[in-house]
C-alpha cells in the first residue's frame, strides 16, 4: 500500500487536508521548515509545486510564487532535495509534486521517477498532461511506486473521468472552477451535483481544490469530498507575511481548517 492509500485508510471518516505551497518560495531554505509547519497544524498530505516560467494553468498568485522561487534558481532537482531533506524527520506524511511536463521530460520520465522516489515522493500531478497522453507517464511513475495523479474538471466527460479512473492512482484532483488556480466563488453546491457522476467511475478518493479560501469554503466542500486541497490562500499568506512569519502562519490557518473539517465528521 502506498503511503498516500495508508493515509486515507488511517483517516477513515475524517477528510484530509492537502496544502499546496510553491518549492522555493520565499526562499529555498525555507521550504522545508514550511512543509514541516503544515504538517504540525493537521495536513496530511503535501502537495509540493515545482517552479516553472510558464505556469499556465497558474493563476498571479502562484505565478508570482514561482517567479520568486526561480529568482533564486530553483529546478527539478532542487525540489527533490527538498523533499529528501523532509524525510530526514517525517518518513509518514505523503509529499506530492505538482507541476509542469517540461522539467520532467528534460530529465526524462523514468530518470525522474527513479530519482523522486529515492528522494521520497509518493505521487505526481502534471497539470498540462492530459489523460488521452498519459498512458506512458502513469505506468513510469508506477513502475517506481509512485502514484500518478490527474485533474478532471467540470467539462469533463464522462469518456475523460473513465480514463482517469483507469490512470490514477493514490487520489484524483477535481477542479472545481473553470479558469486558473486562485480563481473565485466556488460554489459547493454544484460541486456536490457532480460527484455521483464522478463516483460512478472513480473508486480512489476524490480532493476538491481551486476556491477553497478559508474554514467555511473548506467545510462545504468537505461534506462530498475525500479530501480539501488548499493553494493559493497559502501562497498568498506566504507572500502577505514575509519569510521570518511564513511558518507559524501557515501552521495556523492549517490548524484553523483542520479543526474546521473535523467538525464535518458525522457523530
Amino acid at each position: 500500500m502506498s503511503r498516500i492509500a495508508a493515509t486515507f485508510a488511517r483517516l477513515g471518516a475524517r477528510k484530509a487536508l492537502i496544502p499546496f505551497i510553491t518549492a522555493g518560495d520565499p526562499h529555498p531554505d525555507r521550504t522545508v521548515e514550511l512543509m514541516r509547519a503544515l504538517v504540525e497544524g493537521g495536513a496530511d498530505i503535501l502537495e509540493l509545486g515545482v517552479p516553472f516560467s510558464d505556469p499556465m494553468a497558474d493563476g498571479p498568485v502562484i505565478q508570482r510564487a514561482a517567479e520568486r522561487a526561480l529568482a533564486h534558481k530553483v529546478r527539478l532537482l532542487d525540489v527533490l532535495a527538498m523533499v529528501r531533506s523532509f524525510r530526514e524527520r517525517d518518513t509518514q506524511t505523503p509529499v506530492v509534486l505538482m507541476g509542469y511536463a517540461n522539467p520532467i521530460e528534460r530529465l526524462g520520465l523514468a530518470a525522474f521517477a527513479r530519482q523522486a522516489h529515492e528522494a521520497g515522493v509518493d505521487g505526481v500531478l502534471v497539470v498540462d498532461y492530459p489523460p488521452e497522453e498519459a498512458a506512458a507517464f502513469s505506468a513510469a511513475m508506477q513502475a517506481e511506486q509512485l502514484d500518478p495523479i490527474f485533474l478532471l474538471a467540470p467539462t469533463s466527460s464522462d469518456a475523460r473521468i473513465a480514463q482517469v479512473a483507469s490512470l490514477a492512482r493514490g487520489y484524483v484532483y477535481y477542479v472545481s472552477l473553470r479558469g486558473v488556480t486562485g480563481a473565485a466563488h466556488l460554489d459547493a453546491d454544484a460541486v456536490a451535483e457532480v460527484f455521483p457522476r464522478l463516483r460512478r467511475h472513480i473508486r480512489l478518493p476524490i480532493g476538491v481544490g481551486f476556491g477553497i479560501r478559508d474554514a467555511a469554503t473548506a467545510r462545504a466542500v468537505a461534506r462530498v469530498a475525500d479530501a480539501v486541497v488548499i493553494g493559493s490562500a497559502l501562497v498568498q499568506l506566504v507572500e502577505d507575511v514575509g519569510p521570518d512569519n511564513a511558518a507559524p502562519a501557515l501552521r495556523d490557518f492549517a490548524t484553523a481548517i483542520r479543526t474546521a473539517l473535523d467538525e464535518e465528521i458525522p457523530a
